[in-house]
């Protein structure tokens, strides 16, 4: 039988279902989905591919989700670092994004994030920012899977100037990529502290409707908390379940200050929970108990944030911070096994943006959404267990290939649908344009 692609590899590693590991295993990819995997022994004699990439000492993963980014502030990545959140925000931010979040920047910025994301292995990208329509267009250009946020704050910006023209915008942005396969779209409040509570109704109408998932940032910090109790009377939590908000649509970013009753409501709603690490220890915003909420029986997926509090867009490298501070947040060294961190990076992601039937695993009929890690350099060596392998000793230069829906986007650690040496030096120009002022 003939098949587009033919991937032979060391290991493959479906994720679902967890804990196997396929040794001399291959995938066959027809019309942009996995066709069939099985042993390359067999592989070879039933499919003729018209491309086979065989990769003798590599593992190959679902594609990773980075579940929260703000992908277009790459170009704002060191620019105020080592200050607490609100400061940070507020002072710095806040006002870099005003002089500079128009849609040039935003391009170029959304250029970069997916250039650094797709060669360390990432194939979608749930993403919160101004000018939607903007970073959709570049990750559809890319070929690279997004989910585009819908922001909505209070405040005006570049994008719009009032509530009224947040939601239409949200509604034509959904409009206009509905049909884009690789483009899904997601209502993406900015927080609680920051969208009051007439705004957040009028959008659940619209999400219900729409039927498409609400992605915020929830219980990040103290000060969030604080605020809440001092204006709804409660916190933020209490509020978003009063609201109707906290459900199973809710895709919550950070959760890093939860209480026990807390953890018991989230779990019973059925929302998913995007835990950061990088950035939550950067920021000092706190720590997730992820492990609990796992034990509870809540959806944990992972992101990086932005570039500007991260300051990178790795998922592996995110992996590995997650799964070992999990352990130290439980004190328990068996918390956040290296499969339940890779299923979190994964199907986690495609379970908490509403995509598990499309992506997250490697599952025949699902889209071949892949990467490809090299575990045959010295600091994955020896290999008695590849996924350990990966989360806590491989690094993102060890990502070789990366396949969306079939197409081969990295080969060989180069990114070949992008002008990656051109987007790097324009994201220099742009660096000595926002550090001259």
């Amino acid at each position: 039988m003939q098949v587009e692609s033919l991937i032979n590899a060391r290991w493959v590693i479906p994720v679902e279902p967890g804990h196997e590991i396929l040794d001399f295993h291959s995938i066959a990819i027809d019309q942009g989905r996995i066709h069939a995997i099985l042993p390359t022994s067999e592989a070879r004699e039933q499919f003729i591919a018209q491309r086979t990439v065989d990769l003798p000492r590599h593992a190959l993963i679902p594609g990773l989700i980075n579940a929260h980014t703000h992908a277009a502030m790459s170009l704002f990545r060191g620019l105020a670092d080592d200050l607490p959140l609100m400061d940070w925000l507020q002072q710095h931010i806040w006002p870099a994004e005003a002089r500079w979040a128009h849609e040039e920047f935003i391009a170029d910025g959304t250029r970069l994030a997916v250039a650094e994301m797709l060669r360390s292995g990432t194939t979608c990208f749930n993403d919160m920012y101004f000018f939607p329509d903007v970073t959709a267009k570049v990750a559809a250009q890319a070929g690279i899977r997004s989910v585009i946020g819908l922001i909505l704050i209070d405040f005006p910006s570049a994008w719009a100037e009032d509530t009224d023209t947040y939601l239409s915008k949200a509604v034509e942005v959904h409009d206009q990529f509905r049909n884009e396969p690789l483009v899904n779209t997601a209502f993406a409040p900015h927080a609680p502290y920051s969208v009051s509570d007439e705004p957040l109704q009028r959008m659940l109408v619209m999400a219900n409707e729409l039927d498409i998932p609400i992605h915020m940032h929830v219980h990040e910090s103290g000060e969030e908390i604080r605020q809440g109790i001092e204006k709804h009377g409660c916190r933020p939590i209490e509020r978003l379940q009063t609201l109707n908000l906290l459900g199973p649509s809710l895709a919550a970013v950070h959760m890093t200050l939860l209480n026990d009753e807390e953890m018991v409501r989230v779990a019973d709603s059925g929302a998913s929970v995007v835990h950061c690490p990088e950035s939550n220890l950067k920021l000092a915003s706190g720590f997730c108990q992820v492990q609990r909420l796992l034990d509870a029986g809540v959806n944990v997926a992972l992101g990086t944030d932005g570039a500007a509090s991260n300051n990178d867009l790795d998922m592996l490298g995110e992996m590995h911070t997650a799964a070992l501070l999990g352990k130290g947040v439980a004190n328990d060294p068996s918390a956040l096994p290296a499969e339940q961190v890779l299923q979190m990076a994964t199907l986690n992601g495609a379970l908490a943006l509403g995509l598990a039937e499309e992506t997250g695993s490697l599952v025949v009929g699902k889209a071949a959404d892949i990467t490809a890690i090299d575990l045959g350099q010295p600091q994955t060596q020896p290999v008695y267990h590849p996924v350990s392998q990966i989360v806590y000793a491989a690094g993102r230069e060890q990502v070789s290939d990366v396949w969306v829906a079939g197409q081969r986007l990295v080969s060989n650690s180069r990114v070949n649908c992008m002008d990656v040496q051109g987007i790097t030096l324009n994201a220099a120009r742009w660096g000595q344009r926002i550090g001259s002022e």
